[in-house]
Formats: structure tokens, C-alpha cells, sequence
């Protein structure tokens, strides 16, 4: 009866252990992915993701302020699962990282859509509104580059960012599938 008792309190022990790594996987938060329990959609690693950044045609511009979409694209052969937030590092012109400071949430052009889980099929793309001023202010960051670093990674992506950021401070949204710019 006790050694019954041990192994059913073992295997729940496991089972609960893997229901967290998978939540933590795709809850959007700063650990690394844990492999995907049989039937779920693998977090997606920077490995099989390229970064960008794009307009959409809008106008993101005004009171010392400026905006830009970020775009997350699946570059690898396998669907895979995004939530959350980015995280921000703004780098100078030799990719050494100076002092920045991200805000989640809306941004002074586009609202917060929150987090949501997004399954990104190869080629399929997710969307995050980034925002900063560039006003007069005692502390102007000089940037060259953005390090991005998706939801549930500790790796990143490098882009070019050549911005002036009033004390290194920035934006962003959650990622969704389409960021609306007006």
C-alpha cells in the first residue's frame, strides 16, 4: 500500500513538472523552452526566426515621438509557438550594449492588444507596435543596433537601429498577428 502510494505521488510529481516546463515554454517568461510534451507546438527559437522592422504604410511620428513595427518571421520548417513580450536591448555603432530601459504595453501610437499564444506556421510572421522618443533630454542614446529577444528565449536577434532614443527608452506591444498603423 505505501510503495502504491509513492509511485502514484512520483508519477503526479513528474506529470506536474512537465505541465510547468510547458506553461513556462509558452507563457512568454525569461526561462528557455523545455522540450514540447507529446501533442504541443515547440516554442520558437531564434535558431528559425528572423527579425525586422517595417512601417506598414503608417505614420509613426509626432511630439517627439516615433514608432515602427517589429516583425518576427518563421524561417524554419516546423510550426512554432510565440507569447508575450520581447525583450529590448538598444546596442551603439560597435554592438556594445548601452543603457535601456522597455516598457510592455501600449505604445504612444498603437494599444496593447495583450498576450496571446500565436502558432506561426513556416513563412507565417507575428507583429509587436516599438515606440521611443527622440526629445531633448539629458541622456540621449545614440543607438546603431536593437538586440531583440523573443518570448521564452535567452538568445536574441541583432538588427540595424539607427536612432537617437531620449534615455534609452522604449516601447513595445505584446506580438500579435497584425499591428494596425494609421
Amino acid at each position: 500500500m505505501l510503495r502504491s502510494s509513492l509511485r502514484r505521488t512520483a508519477a503526479m510529481a513528474v506529470a506536474i513538472a512537465a505541465t510547468a516546463a510547458t506553461a513556462a515554454a509558452l507563457g512568454g517568461g525569461a526561462t528557455a523552452s523545455a522540450a514540447p510534451a507529446a501533442g504541443r507546438t515547440p516554442t520558437c527559437d531564434v535558431s528559425g526566426l528572423r527579425a525586422s522592422l517595417s512601417d506598414k504604410g503608417g505614420h509613426q511620428h509626432g511630439m517627439s515621438h516615433e514608432g515602427t513595427v517589429l516583425v518576427l518571421t518563421n524561417t524554419s520548417g516546423r510550426a512554432c509557438a510565440l507569447r508575450g513580450y520581447p525583450g529590448l536591448q538598444l546596442e551603439d555603432s560597435r554592438h556594445k550594449a548601452v543603457d535601456t530601459s522597455t516598457s510592455w504595453g501600449s505604445t504612444y501610437f498603437v494599444p496593447d492588444p495583450g498576450k496571446s499564444t500565436l502558432l506561426l506556421k513556416p513563412g507565417g510572421s507575428a507583429e509587436a507596435a516599438l515606440a521611443w522618443a527622440h526629445a531633448d533630454a539629458p541622456r540621449m542614446v545614440k543607438a546603431g543596433y536593437l538586440r531583440i529577444t523573443p518570448p521564452a528565449s535567452r538568445d536574441h536577434l541583432t538588427i540595424p537601429f539607427d536612432k537617437t532614443v531620449t534615455n534609452g527608452d522604449l516601447s513595445v506591444t505584446a506580438f500579435t498577428r497584425s499591428i494596425t498603423v494609421s
